[in-house]
């Protein structure tokens, strides 16, 4: 499923931001679209954390074929030596199972994300352990397509500010806020196509 704001928005950006307008432009093939339930989404948020993509996908590709289904009642089926089998540390394999645990007792509130604010979403997945802010902000991104995202926290998208906008230096929060606030309400397509300027092949949640 592709936004349907998604053509309006890039031309928005392309618009007030010439910067943007020609990483757009050098992008024209790929879109965001959401891959996947709500679980998959964050189980695989909580994969790629804190590595490459090319490793993600690898320790994704083996936990794929250990999973009888990628679902909650098929990840809490595999202890967490399984799960460590698959590439996943000590850590992450505890993410997976309290993640599955916590869709299998309905502790989150899945059905009403759709209705709620981004904050209240991240709110409600904050709780989990292994989720935080940057995980939460991913799922809005990538399963709820929310428009205006910003993740501040995200290496990739302060990668890419330093490139564009810094001159090779870092920008603090505050100033990547006061350059992102040319960008709303389309936070998250500006955050994609910045992405997209560092690796054009879209990482895929």
């Amino acid at each position: 499923m592709i936004p349907d704001y998604w053509p309006r928005a890039k031309r928005a950006l392309a618009r007030r931001d010439p910067v943007l307008g020609a990483i757009i432009r050098a992008n024209p093939r790929f879109t965001l679209a959401r891959r996947g339930d709500p679980f998959f989404t964050l189980a695989r948020s909580i994969v790629g954390q804190q590595i490459s993509v090319k490793a993600a996908q690898s320790v994704w590709e083996r936990l794929a074929e250990k999973a009888v289904l990628m679902t909650p009642e098929g990840i809490a089926m595999i202890d967490s030596a399984g799960l460590r089998s698959c590439g996943l540390s000590e850590r992450k394999a505890g993410y997976l199972h309290a993640l599955a645990q916590c869709f299998q007792d309905g502790s989150l509130h899945v059905e009403r994300w759709p209705e709620w604010q981004d904050e209240a979403v991240i709110e409600d997945l904050i709780q989990v352990r292994g989720i935080g802010r940057w995980t939460a902000e991913m799922f809005l991104i990538f399963h709820l397509l929310r428009p205006n995202v910003l993740p501040l926290g995200d290496l990739g998208l302060q990668n890419a500010i330093r490139l564009h906008y810094g001159n090779g230096r870092a920008l603090s929060a505050k100033r990547i806020r006061v350059l992102a606030a040319n960008w709303a309400p389309w936070c998250s397509v500006a955050t994609w196509f910045l992405w997209r300027s560092l690796d054009p092949i879209p990482v895929e949640y």
